[in-house]
């Protein structure tokens, strides 16, 4: 994890997840919802986060979302 994480970027714990009572998973990305999942999608998701840590769950999350931004997001709160 470490080779991976460098910078210790993922301690901020920027992604949250969300999973609704038909098993939708909703990725959010500083409380902004990036990503849908669905049907086997969410089922592979899930299997693969259950039993992961908080820095190993972001990793997931991160790789999940792919290539979202493209560099001209701003968060919420900031200028």
């Amino acid at each position: 994890m470490n080779e991976i994480d460098k910078r210790n970027k993922l301690d901020e714990e920027f992604f949250s997840y969300k999973v609704s009572k038909d098993n939708k998973v909703f990725v959010f990305w500083y409380g902004k919802q990036v990503l849908i999942l669905k049907g086997k999608e969410s089922e592979k998701f899930l299997a693969k986060i259950q039993n992961a840590n908080s820095k190993e769950a972001q990793l997931i999350l991160a790789k999940v979302t792919g290539n979202f931004k493209r560099g001209n997001e701003k968060r919420s709160g900031t200028k």
